[in-house]
Formats: structure tokens, C-alpha cells, sequence
């Protein structure tokens, strides 16, 4: 028997509030308490879910995964077009040196996010970052910009975003 929950909408800045508090993933301890049943966890929350006595429902990244095949686009860096050719390819360029350079020196790289880690242990800092920081951060493949294209499509058939969106990787 599948439960059924009562929608609430809240604007972007609104849950970037909430998240920035630093209660990972809820707002106010609403689903805690009892005020909403049922809510969505980003980032470490969905390591420590269980700490704060909550259960999963569903996974959004498997059910992405189940529903299309591809992997779920956690985010992008996007640059104005009108910046040029060059100097696009130079920033993507420097990105990707960034990035390789954190794999190249996971040890340090892990060191530094201890100091932001919320209480987590090394361990799982570790396996957190290897969720957001991987070898798909370097390079999305054909897949990964598969994946980009699908999510946008399916936002803008569901009228979520307000047009379609012309992409373009770099």
C-alpha cells in the first residue's frame, strides 16, 4: 500500500535557506516533529537520514536511474555564450584541472572537507564526496550530456522551466 502526501511547493530560496542553516535537508525538523510527512534530503542527509530517525521512501537518484537509464544530473557549471569561444574553453579547461587535481590528492582534498563535514566521520565524508566528486565531474560523456538533455526535456514537458533549453558542452 503506497502512502499518499500532500504536495507543498516552496521557492528555491526558501529550501536554499533552510539548507544553509545547517539542518541538512529539512527546513525546520518539520518531518521530525511531525508538522509534514514526508520531505526531500540533499547531500549528507542522504547518508544521516537514519541518525534522524527518518526512513526512505524513495531514492530519486534509482528511480532516475529506473525511469530513464542514465544517471541523475546533480548539477553543472554553466558560462555566457557571448563570452567566447575561447575563453569559454580556457574556464572549462581550468574546471577540469581543479577537479582532477582534488582526485589526484584525495587525502588532502578529504582533509579540507573535515572542517565543513557537520559531525560526519572520515569515512563517510569520504564516501560523500565520492557521490559529488568522481570521474563523471570530469568529463559527463555522451551519457552524462544524455542525461542533462533528458532532465530538461522532461522539466520543460511538465511545464517546470518556462522554455526549452539549447545546451551546449564545453
Amino acid at each position: 500500500m503506497r502512502r499518499q502526501y500532500r504536495k507543498k511547493l516552496r521557492p528555491g530560496r526558501r529550501l536554499w535557506k533552510a539548507n544553509a542553516s545547517g539542518e541538512p535537508g529539512e527546513q525546520d525538523g518539520g518531518v521530525q516533529r511531525g508538522k509534514f510527512s514526508a520531505g526531500l534530503l540533499i547531500h549528507e542527509g542522504q547518508l544521516t537520514y537514519r541518525e534522524m530517525g527518518l526512513h526512505k521512501v524513495l531514492d530519486l537518484g534509482e528511480w532516475w536511474l529506473e525511469h530513464t537509464g542514465l544517471p541523475l544530473p546533480l548539477g553543472g557549471n554553466v558560462i555566457k555564450r557571448d563570452l567566447g569561444k575561447t575563453l569559454m574553453n580556457r574556464v572549462a579547461l581550468d574546471i577540469r584541472k581543479s577537479i582532477q587535481y582534488g582526485l589526484d590528492h584525495r587525502e588532502e582534498a578529504l582533509a579540507y572537507a573535515l572542517h565543513f563535514a557537520r559531525g560526519m566521520d572520515p569515512q563517510r565524508v569520504d564516501r560523500f564526496i565520492g557521490m559529488y566528486v568522481n570521474e563523471l565531474t570530469l568529463d559527463y560523456g555522451a551519457e552524462g550530456q544524455e542525461a542533462v538533455r533528458r532532465l530538461l526535456d522532461e522539466a520543460y514537458s511538465k511545464n517546470l522551466i518556462p522554455k526549452p533549453v539549447a545546451l551546449e558542452f564545453v
